[in-house]
């Protein structure tokens, strides 16, 4: 199993960040539209390493699909073809208030954002007049002035993040790849999650073989009591964040705790942060999140994605983590791939 670690989010971290997640055996690097500018730390790490690279996730609906194509054709260059570009939406409030951009049918933006990335880059592969016309977006007018001509190394595969089934097919249906919503559990996956893949996989005439699934967690990992301790609290923390939106209930559905999102959400609104990771059992963070030792880690993360993905994006929220843990978790995951591997 390919693992990726989450890149620092300011660009004067990245390339310390990235040489950490190098020494530690990652295979690649992603980063998190949060505090910072999702692409910049990637700009660093294509020069400074050789990982492979992921937005994770570029929100779509403010940015326009020609900026989209540029960023991604430019780290594809930088990068000598290690980056993917992975997408996403966000709740209405973030949309409206925080990016100050338009609501609206999200899944079909994002179908149509994708399809016009995948106009832009036909044009510029040369395969075709730039000629795209939707419903929300137009695209029809690329002079050589602004064509920067085929990518040496192809054009990038773009990902999109999704939880529910419409965005989950949606996913399956248009882009290269799904990335799995790390506020997931075994149940959810297996339920809802791979019927809507298999149902988008179904309208494009794709196969599973054709389509990427890329897995998430949220790891507390540690090699002693102290250590699991307070990366339980850390992942149980962002659990009750996650729980706190409308949006993310089916998970918490799926295991039979679905009225425990409208507290975290009431609690969310005053600000009692405190009250919302109290509601956050031990159960709920090893069924959502992956709980244990760096090797107890390894195996849950194969089990839960086993059969369906072969990378996983590992996050470590809200807890200083040791970088040995990290170090054996990755090991753990690469040395269990060798070992099935024949001579």
């Amino acid at each position: 199993m390919r693992v990726h670690l989450q890149l620092a989010e300011r660009p004067d971290q990245a390339t310390t960040a990235a040489r950490e997640a190098a020494a530690m055996g990652a295979d690649g690097v992603f980063t998190f539209e949060g505090r910072h500018d999702v692409f910049f730390p990637l700009v660093v790490a294509a020069a400074d390493t050789d990982l492979d690279l992921m937005t994770n996730v570029a929100i779509a609906g403010p940015r326009s699909p020609l900026h989209l194509a540029h960023s991604a054709y430019d780290l594809q260059v930088l990068s000598s073809g290690r980056f993917r570009l992975g997408l996403g939406s966000q709740i209405r409030p973030h949309i409206e208030k925080r990016y100050g951009a338009t609501w609206g049918r999200p899944a079909a933006r994002m179908a149509e954002t994708i399809g016009a990335i995948s106009a832009i880059f036909d044009t510029w592969e040369g395969k075709a007049p730039l000629d795209f016309r939707g419903e929300f977006v137009t695209h029809t007018l690329m002079t050589p002035n602004f064509d920067p001509g085929p990518n040496p190394f192809g054009p990038p595969p773009v990902l999109l993040g999704a939880l529910g089934p419409i965005m989950t097919r949606t996913a399956a249906e248009f882009a290269s790849g799904l990335l799995v919503m790390p506020f997931n559990s075994a149940r959810h996956l297996i339920e809802r999650t791979l019927p809507a893949v298999d149902e988008g996989l179904r309208r494009s005439g794709r196969a599973r073989a054709d389509f990427s699934i890329i897995g998430q967690a949220m790891v507390a990992v540690g090699a002693d009591e102290a250590d699991l301790r307070a990366a339980i609290d850390g992942v149980a923390m962002l659990i009750a964040f996650y729980g706190s939106t409308p949006a993310y209930r089916p998970v918490l559905e799926a295991e039979g705790w679905g009225n425990l999102q409208p507290q975290l959400n009431s609690l969310s609104k005053v600000g009692a942060f405190a009250e919302m990771r109290a509601l956050i059992t031990d159960e709920m963070v090893a069924t959502i999140g992956v709980v244990g030792t760096p090797g107890e880690c390894a195996e849950e993360l194969r089990a839960r994605f086993a059969g369906f993905s072969s990378e996983v994006c590992c996050y470590f929220p809200h807890y200083s983590v040791r970088p040995d843990d990290v170090a054996e978790l990755v090991a753990a995951l690469h040395d269990h791939d060798r070992s099935r591997t024949p001579p």
